[in-house]
């Protein structure tokens, strides 16, 4: 077997069997089958796509390149979610410690930000002394006493997305849905997890810019993810307006706080409850979402979801009385006001100009090996439907000093669009998907 034979046959668009996937990624690993190589049949995946069945072959292959997480004498059920990323995104925060507090055992394997699009473990580790590498003993342990545990990716799990994606990422072959369904789904497989929810984002501030991309990737993760024997559904939610009032790490989980102590926004709370309630369905807790909402809101009225939180940060290294004092770390940073230069409704917040805004303050990262800064962010004061009058605050801008200020109220100004009729408020869930 040659691997240009491999990248030839799927260059016509014929289908691999899993003998000639599993030699490529193997080869791959082992060094055996260079870069230009691959680089060749990523490319030619790009253009003639997958089938489900091959994009299982693909997934499993890079699955097996590893070792995998070790739950032995961890009590489940194991369910995880997954965000395909957007801007203000903070799910995470909230529905890991919520879904633990339901009596679900939620592995989480989570990323950096990219782009304008922020990262779970950036955002965590804006809490000080909050760790994700993490060796198995100890990811055990956190699961055992928290419920749940949030890690980045180790050199053990899954080496060939490693791999991979860092080749994807200068070959121009990042979106694929073929490549992305293998990439994120071996990853989560490598955890543990017996089911999956996907939060499928949709619009400005997505990679996925409309429904009919959304819908691709959403079937694509279900099917696939299925044809490994796990079970799946997939939400697709609006994201072309940033989620909740924050974007910036630490404003993040400030808010994640408040949004367990049952102060968060309303469209956080929505998307936040339906995905775990479909976590808590698929895990056999409860028998249908309705009840796994309700389930899951008294676990946000009793305290014990916020309690979920506050362990995990000490367990994995964190100081949990950080999140509960938000005008701590505002003090930290200098602090802009956009101000309305209309009278009217609030129709539009673009959330990918809001989220460049954030990477040009130092909140993302435009490269893998730019750093973050913790505490630097924006918070909406107006979002779409609200009224405004003029000279009104539209939000606040936290720089570190004049660091990317400017280009960032340059940006943010030609954010918002205005109407002078009332706007409405729509659902942010979009659709939902199961496995069938």
């Amino acid at each position: 077997m040659r691997a240009v034979d491999i990248i030839i046959k799927k260059r016509q668009g014929q289908e691999l069997t899993r003998e000639e996937v599993e030699f490529l990624v193997d080869g791959y690993i082992k060094q055996e089958i260079p870069d230009y190589q691959l680089a060749a049949f990523l490319m030619a995946v790009f253009f003639q796509g997958m089938s489900f069945q091959e994009t299982g072959l693909l997934t499993r292959a890079m699955l097996n390149s590893g070792s995998l997480l070790d739950l032995t004498g961890i009590q489940g059920p194991f369910i995880d979610k997954h965000s395909t990323g957007g801007v203000g995104d903070k799910i995470t925060l909230v529905l890991a410690p919520l879904a633990a507090a339901c009596d679900l055992t939620v592995p989480m394997m989570c990323g950096r930000g990219l782009g304008h699009t922020g990262g779970t473990i950036d955002k965590l580790e804006s809490i000080p002394g909050y760790r994700t590498q993490l060796k198995n003993l100890e990811i055990k342990k956190i699961l055992a006493e928290a419920g749940y545990v949030i890690m980045s990716q180790t050199a053990e799990l899954v080496p060939a997305d490693r791999k991979m994606y860092a080749l994807r990422d200068v070959t121009g072959t990042v979106e694929s849905i073929p490549l992305i369904t293998a990439s994120i789904l071996s990853k989560k497989c490598a955890t543990g997890a017996a089911g999956f929810v996907f939060d499928v984002k949709c619009g400005s501030g997505a990679f996925m810019k409309d429904s009919a991309q959304a819908e691709e990737l959403a079937l694509s993760l279900v099917k696939t993810a299925a044809s490994l024997e796990r079970k799946a559904l997939a939400v697709i939610t609006d994201m072309n307006c940033p989620l909740g009032n924050t974007v910036g790490n630490m404003l993040e989980v400030l808010e994640a706080a408040d949004c367990l102590r049952g102060k968060g926004p309303a469209d956080v709370m929505e998307v936040t409850l339906r995905l775990t309630a479909h976590m808590l369905v698929l895990g056999g807790i409860c028998s249908d979402v309705e009840q796994a909402e309700k389930l899951a809101a008294r676990r946000i009225a009793d305290g014990s979801a916020l309690d979920k939180f506050l362990l995990n940060i000490q367990s994995q290294g964190g100081n949990a009385e950080t999140v509960m004092n938000s005008a701590q770390y505002k003090s930290l940073c200098t602090e802009t006001a956009l101000l309305s230069p209309d009278k009217g409704y609030i129709s539009k917040c673009d959330a990918s100009k809001i989220g460049l805004a954030a990477v040009t303050i130092g909140a993302g990262r435009a490269r893998k090996e730019d750093s973050v800064l913790p505490h630097v962010g924006i918070e909406l004061k107006k979002t779409v439907g609200d009224p405004v009058e003029k000279g009104e605050k539209l939000l606040v801008l936290y720089t570190d000093g004049d660091r990317g200020k400017e280009q960032a109220l340059k940006l943010l100004s030609g954010a918002y669009t205005f109407s002078i009729q009332r706007v409405e408020r729509r659902s942010r869930i979009l659709r939902e998907l199961d496995h069938i």
